[in-house]
């Protein structure tokens, strides 16, 4: 469910030419002072990128879209830089990371080197971190009591049988940790099956979370988008016919949806317990209330956007006007 890049950014193309129409968001009052924004993308053209520079610009900032993976660091006591293009970049008040999964390590080593630098990320470096490993996540949501599918971790083959038994058999889900999009994921639904899934995954030493399977949900999810400490727009995807995923991605289909008080709690708890100022909190709807799959610290704005027609992009921007600060990078969260 996580939004990672294709071919090389953390969103996806326009499906078509046209953007989905938007609501302006609520405050239209004029920004304390012109802000200079870097946008960490692989491509200026894809949607989320293009969206964010766009609700910067329109409100009198600076935004320059900076591949990431073109950045080099000098790493010096008292003097952290960044140089890109052949030229240092100085003088910046906020970085909007849109870092793709698979570009995890050196994006979140250029966020660091930013924070190094004073500048207020919209999401720090360690919560990328933290929301990227999804074992760790799910231990990090475990400890503050927040809803969870039945899930199970183990290393050896020769234990695959308790680990079936311990998320309550089949049918289950079979994840792989570094999939994205629903890549990796798998439905078994006898026992059987799971084992030989779950053997086939760990003969390639490929490292697996196994979850029960909520059948209640029906193939959809909800994306429940947090923005500092409130859901600003929520989205429910619904998978293709006999598709048990609900990515867009994947012949999803999404639409506004109404959350409920409980499921609002959920989704900031799950965004506060990572660190994260702006998240994606993938959710199911399940007979124990709501349980969450996936916090995504780089959710796509395309879908949001259309099925909600909320300006999320300008959202992002008034959030950083409002607490962008030099020196604002402290990470208060254990783990």
């Amino acid at each position: 469910m996580s939004d990672a890049e294709t071919p090389a950014g953390a969103d996806q193309p326009p499906a078509t030419s046209s953007k989905p129409a938007v609501t302006k968001s609520g405050s239209d009052a004029e920004p304390k002072r012109p802000l200079k924004i870097a946008i960490l993308s692989r491509k200026a053209s894809l949607y989320s990128t293009s969206r964010l520079r766009e609700a910067a610009l329109a409100r009198g900032h600076e935004a320059i879209v900076v591949d990431y993976l073109r950045c080099y660091m000098n790493i010096t006591s008292h003097r952290p830089a960044l140089i890109y293009q052949g030229k240092e970049l100085t003088g910046f008040d906020a970085v909007i990371p849109r870092i793709g999964a698979s570009h995890t390590f050196y994006g979140t080593a250029v966020v660091r080197q930013f924070e190094m630098m004073g500048v207020f990320p919209a999401n720090e470096s360690q919560a990328i971190a933290r929301s990227r490993d999804k074992l760790r996540c799910l231990q990090l949501l475990a400890r503050e009591g927040i809803g969870l599918p039945v899930s199970g971790f183990a290393h050896s083959t020769k234990d695959v049988q308790g680990l079936i038994e311990a998320v309550g058999g089949a049918p289950l889900v079979v994840k792989l940790l570094e999939g994205t999009q629903g890549i990796g994921v798998v439905l078994c639904e006898t026992n059987q099956a799971s084992e030989s899934v779950i053997e086939a995954f760990r003969g390639l030493d490929a490292n697996i979370l196994v979850q029960e399977f909520i059948k209640e949900a029906g193939g959809a999810d909800i994306r429940a988008f947090v923005v500092g400490n409130k859901v600003v727009a929520a989205m429910l995807r619904q998978g293709a016919p006999g598709e048990f995923r609900s990515n867009l991605h994947r012949g999803g289909s999404a639409s506004r949806i109404k959350l409920t008080p409980e499921e609002r709690s959920t989704a900031v708890r799950s965004a506060k317990s990572m660190g994260l100022r702006v998240a994606g909190v993938d959710m199911l709807r399940s007979n124990h209330g709501p349980v969450v799959m996936e916090v995504n610290s780089s959710p796509g704005l395309e879908g949001i956007e259309g099925s909600t027609g909320k300006d999320v992009a300008g959202l992002i921007i008034q959030y950083i006007e409002n607490n962008a600060a030099a020196g604002r990078t402290r990470d208060r969260i254990k783990g």
